[in-house]
C-alpha cells in the first residue's frame, strides 16, 4: 500500500456521487476538502464516523472544509446509506476503486485472524491549493470531527 503522506499534491480524481453526478478535485480548488475513506457503507464503525461528520458538519463547515465520503460501495448503496442518515454531504461511489487506489488506502487487512484485500480507514485533509496538510490514519470513529478540527 503506497499511502499519500503529508505534503503531496493530490490526485486529480473524478468519480460519481450517490445521485450519478461527477465530482472532480478541482471541483474544490480554493477550499479545504476532507475526503475519508470507509470500508462499507450501513456497517457499524463505518456509520458512526459517518454520522459523527454529519453531527458536526456546521463547525466543520464553519471551518472551512467541504467534506466528500467514498467507497467502492454502488451508487445505489450510497444513496441508501446518504437517505438513511441523512448525511449533508456526497458519498462517492468508486465501484473501480480508481480514487481509492489513487490515495492508496487500498491494501491488506487482517481482521479475526483473517488476511484480506479492503479499504483503509484514511482521511485525507486537503488543503485549497490541492496540497494534502493532514492525513490521519488512526481514525476514531467517535471522534473523527475532533481529529480533522484539531492541529
Amino acid at each position: 500500500m503506497n499511502t499519500l503522506k503529508q505534503g503531496d499534491k493530490a490526485p486529480n480524481f473524478e468519480a460519481f456521487d450517490e445521485q450519478g453526478n461527477t465530482v472532480k478535485l478541482s471541483d474544490f480548488i480554493g477550499q479545504k476538502l476532507v475526503v475519508f475513506f470507509y470500508p462499507k457503507a450501513n456497517t457499524p464503525t463505518c456509520t458512526v464516523e459517518a454520522c459523527n461528520l454529519s453531527d458536526n458538519y456546521k463547525s466543520l463547515t464553519d471551518a472551512g472544509y467541504a467534506i466528500l465520503g467514498v467507497s467502492a460501495d454502488n451508487q445505489k448503496k450510497q444513496s441508501n446509506f446518504k437517505k438513511k442518515f441523512n448525511f449533508p454531504y456526497p458519498l462517492l461511489a468508486d465501484v473501480d476503486r480508481e480514487v481509492i487506489e489513487a490515495f492508496g488506502v487500498w491494501g491488506e487487512k487482517k481482521f479475526m485472524g483473517r488476511t484480506y484485500d479492503g479499504i483503509h480507514r484514511i482521511t485525507f485533509v486537503i488543503d485549497e491549493n490541492g496540497i494534502i496538510s493532514k492525513v490521519i490514519d488512526n481514525v476514531k470513529a467517535k471522534e473523527h470531527a475532533d481529529q480533522i478540527l484539531t492541529d
